[in-house]
């Protein structure tokens, strides 16, 4: 291969690995001082390549805040520096109230603004959590969500998502976390007419209590929508942990939940 084509080849792979951001959801769990070090240390491990992390279902209580302090904590001994951002509790029934967190390399992302949506407090249990981050002049916004049981219709508060980019038209939202509901199902039919595309399709991301002929995952839970717009997806991928471990048992200390991630570029 002749040396400039080389050349060209390299300067086209910076580029692109300068230009881009890499994002991941978890649903951790009920995330509080249940989690022992070396569950925190587990988790710092998986996560520690990406550059925005979204956290569902932190403890409201006592133990959930100091858990993403310790997880951030952890994630500043290996190598980069991390800061973090947790809501106040969501404004559903007593025993649904959690809390959300971003988690972030700051010397690759900026924060700009983070704040609880109360707009729709009383139409949403869990309302989303939003983070608005710059990446080399362009900013994005995280748009952290954990939904209602499946048995309690989690469409219901899903569908108001569509008012959503209207209502903040100078925002890039990224819409990410639990939804409890499929991509596939009708009610994600608004965004995508808005050009909202799903990173994820038949992608179950729940763990069973037990494998069964080595399915380990239950339901398309999790997932990740962007504008495609406005972002261009590079790369997809989750994360199966369970598999690090003997038993389903052991692996639900860490989550019932794999992460979903991804790798964008800002157009």
């Amino acid at each position: 291969m002749p040396k400039k084509i080389i050349a060209l080849f390299f300067i086209l792979w910076s580029c692109l690995s300068w230009s881009q951001v890499k994002l991941c959801s978890w649903n951790l769990s009920n995330f509080g001082k249940s989690k022992s070090d070396e569950t925190i240390a587990f988790i710092a491990n998986t996560v520690k390549q990406y550059d925005v992390v979204a956290i569902q279902e932190v403890v409201a209580g006592y133990g959930g805040a100091q858990a993403v302090a310790r997880l951030a904590d952890e994630l500043n001994r290996k190598g980069a520096q991390w800061d973090y951002a947790i809501s106040d509790p969501t404004s559903g029934s007593s025993h649904k109230k959690e809390r959300y967190a971003f988690i972030w390399k700051t010397a690759t992302v900026r924060k700009k603004k983070i704040w609880l949506e109360k707009k729709y407090h009383l139409a949403i249990d869990r309302e989303p959590y939003f983070g608005s981050f710059d990446y080399k002049g362009k900013e994005f916004t995280v748009v952290n969500f954990h939904a209602i049981t499946r048995k309690k219709q989690p469409e219901t508060e899903i569908k108001h998502f569509k008012k959503l980019p209207s209502q903040y038209p100078e925002n890039n939202l990224i819409f990410v976390g639990d939804f409890n509901c499929p991509q596939s199902h009708t009610v994600f039919n608004p965004l995508k007419t808005m050009g909202y595309r799903s990173v994820f399709k038949n992608q179950k991301t729940s763990l069973k209590l037990k494998c069964k002929k080595q399915e380990c995952l239950a339901s398309e839970f999790d997932n990740i929508f962007y504008n495609s717009q406005k972002v261009k997806l590079l790369t997809k991928n989750t994360h199966l942990f369970y598999k690090n471990f003997e038993t389903m048992p052991l692996a639900r200390k860490i989550s019932d939940h794999i992460p979903v991630c991804f790798t964008f570029m800002l157009l």
